[in-house]
Parts: C-alpha cells; sequence; structure tokens
C-alpha cells in the first residue's frame, strides 16, 4: 500500500469513529430527556409522597396503570407503592375525573438524617420507559425538638 492510500484510509477510520461518538451523544442526550430529577425535603420517620402515577385519556377514561420498578434502591429508606383513586377536576379537558392510580412514597428511619437518592422506572403500556431519580433530604422538621 502507498503513504496515500494509508492516509485516505485513516482519514475513512477517523471520519467513522467521529460519526459513531456524535451518534453515541445524541443517544445519551436522548436517554438523558427521559430521565427526570427531584428534589425532597423529608422528616424522618414518616411516609412522604413522592409521585402520583395514573393514565388519563383524551376522551376522560382511565387508560392501563405504567408499571413502576425500583431501578436503584435508597441506601437508607424505603419506597413503596400503593394503588389509589385519584378524584380530580380540571385535568387536561376533564372537568371531572375518577381515575385508578399508584402513588409512590419515600420512608426514612426515624433516626436517620442526612441525604438518601432513589430510582424508579416508569414503563407505559406502549412500551416507553422513562426514570425518575429522587434526591432526599432527611432533617428534623422545624419545631418538632428533640424531646428534651
Amino acid at each position: 500500500m502507498s503513504i496515500s492510500h494509508h492516509s485516505s484510509l485513516i482519514v475513512m477510520i477517523g471520519r467513522s469513529l467521529l460519526a459513531a461518538v456524535a451518534m453515541l451523544c445524541a443517544i445519551a442526550s436522548a436517554r438523558a430527556q427521559d430521565a427526570t430529577e427531584r428534589q425532597l425535603k423529608v422528616a424522618p420517620g414518616h411516609d412522604v409522597r413522592v409521585a402520583i402515577f395514573t393514565n388519563v385519556r383524551s376522551d376522560c377514561t382511565s387508560g392501563p396503570l405504567p408499571a413502576i420498578r425500583l431501578a436503584t434502591a435508597p441506601a437508607h429508606g424505603t419506597v413503596t407503592v400503593k394503588r389509589a383513586t385519584l378524584r380530580a377536576t380540571n385535568i387536561k379537558q376533564c372537568l371531572a375525573i375518577e381515575a385508578p392510580a399508584l402513588v409512590a412514597f419515600y420512608h426514612a428511619p426515624a433516626d436517620f438524617s442526612g441525604a438518601d437518592t432513589f430510582e424508579l422506572e416508569i414503563g407505559a403500556a406502549d412500551g416507553r420507559k422513562r426514570r425518575e431519580r429522587v434526591q432526599v433530604m432527611v432533617t428534623e422538621s422545624a419545631g418538632t425538638g428533640r424531646g428534651i
């Protein structure tokens, strides 16, 4: 092979590598858009509602509930999901609805104070998935005292 052939081959490989890196960045960016983050301040020893998941269709009927998976468990607290009925007014074009829902709760131990993090994966009936990362700061509520 001649030197000019080697240099054109290196340029082709370089362009392919650059295109692959650009594609990976685009995929990572798309995945990052599917994840949301939120921060909560909570008191220890209490259940705190983290999120409500429901499915209200455009005709104001309820659709299938999402599947919820604990993708990353909290290091200190616990996460539970309970079934509920959402009664609401003025959601989308629905003036009044009653729909099944799933409610996620976080509970920090009574003796814990500090930061905790967990991540939920929410799977829709059509197969789409998204993640919600929750950063929790557990602190004593103002005015609760320590039983002096």
